[in-house]
This record gives structure tokens, C-alpha cells and sequence, in this order.
């Protein structure tokens, strides 16, 4: 890894962090967990993108020939970085300095888990006819997914936990190679035959 491949990660974590702590000292509330998917879904890739694409094409313009797998590792590893970097300083922060945090965001899981639920039963009670096999379906279904969300309440369960955080990474790494492969195919040097 270069220089300019550490700096690159380096300054995508620090984008990252920064939208993480803008979320949390501005719009910690009721809607936070919404608010931090939000960030995750939309803003975080954006951030991965824009820095992969510094990155190879900084690289570009020094050498003239750039081949697949040159442009792949200067896309892949500075994203790699910058995720590891990044996703380890929250799981640190809301893990060991504020755990308030981790709480709130356990606690609003549950409830847009059971919003969510709520929203489908009655969506789905107001198409489906009185007395039918499709009404006792559905009723049976709404009774488990009330079940799932108090056996979770029940076990105290823990989203925000280091096997989750790392099912995050490993899907962000998915988006990384895939990424990667489009940035490599991009600004590889294309051969004249």
C-alpha cells in the first residue's frame, strides 16, 4: 500500500466519522436509528465512491499504463481501509464511551421492527376479505412477528453487537469489490491490436 492509498482511507474515514458524529450531536432523537440507516444507505457509499475514484484517478494521471488489477487494488484498498478504520472507531465509541447510544438505537430497532409490523397487518387486513383462509394467514403470520419482536425484547438482544458490526464490514466489502471491479474496468489502459 502507498502513501497516497493510506492517505486516501485515511481521509474517507475521516468523512465517515464526521457524518456519524454530525448524526449523533444533531439528530439524536426520536428518529435516530432511521436517521443512521439513512447515512448508511446513501451518504456512506457516496463517500466510498467519490474517495475510490480520487483515488485510482490520481493514480491514472501519474502513470500512463494502468492495468486491471493496478486500478482494482487502488480503488479496493483505501475503501477497505477507511470501512475498517471507520466501522471499528463507532463499534469503540458506542461499545465503550457512550452506551446510551447503543441502548437508544437497540431500543428504536425493536420499535420500527414492530411499526413496521403494525403498518403491514393493517395494510394487509384492509385488502384481505373476513373469514377467508388468506384472514386466518394472516392473522397467524401477524401473531409470529408479534412473537419474534418479544423473544427479542425478552433476550435483550444486541444489534449493535461485534458479530453485527461485522456483518456490516462484510457487507460494506461487498460493495467494495464490487465497486473495485467497476473502477478497474473503467480506468484500466485499453489495448490496441
Amino acid at each position: 500500500m502507498g502513501k497516497s492509498t493510506i492517505n486516501n482511507g485515511l481521509a474517507m474515514s475521516v468523512a465517515i466519522l464526521l457524518v456519524f458524529f454530525v448524526v449523533y450531536f444533531f439528530f439524536m432523537d426520536v428518529d435516530y436509528f432511521h436517521t443512521t440507516m439513512i447515512a448508511n444507505s446513501f451518504v456512506l457509499p457516496l463517500i466510498f465512491g467519490v474517495g475510490a475514484f480520487i483515488s485510482v484517478y490520481s493514480y491514472k494521471k501519474e502513470k500512463v499504463k494502468l492495468t486491471f488489477k493496478e486500478a482494482f487494488g487502488k480503488a479496493f484498498a483505501p475503501m477497505f481501509l477507511a470501512g475498517f478504520l471507520s466501522i471499528s472507531s463507532i463499534f469503540v465509541f458506542i461499545s465503550y464511551v457512550d452506551k446510551d447510544v447503543k441502548s437508544l438505537l437497540n431500543h428504536q430497532y425493536i420499535e420500527s421492527f414492530r411499526a413496521s409490523l403494525e403498518e403491514e397487518y393493517t395494510k394487509a387486513k384492509q385488502i384481505t376479505k373476513p373469514n377467508t383462509e388468506e384472514a386466518k394467514e394472516l392473522e397467524q403470520k401477524y401473531e409470529e412477528g408479534k412473537k419474534r419482536i418479544e423473544e427479542k425484547v425478552k433476550k435483550n438482544e444486541n444489534m449493535f453487537s461485534l458479530y453485527h458490526f461485522s456483518l456490516v464490514f462484510a457487507g460494506y466489502c461487498a460493495f467494495f469489490l464490487i465497486l473495485s471491479v467497476f473502477f478497474g474496468s473503467f480506468f484500466r489502459s485499453k489495448t490496441v491490436y
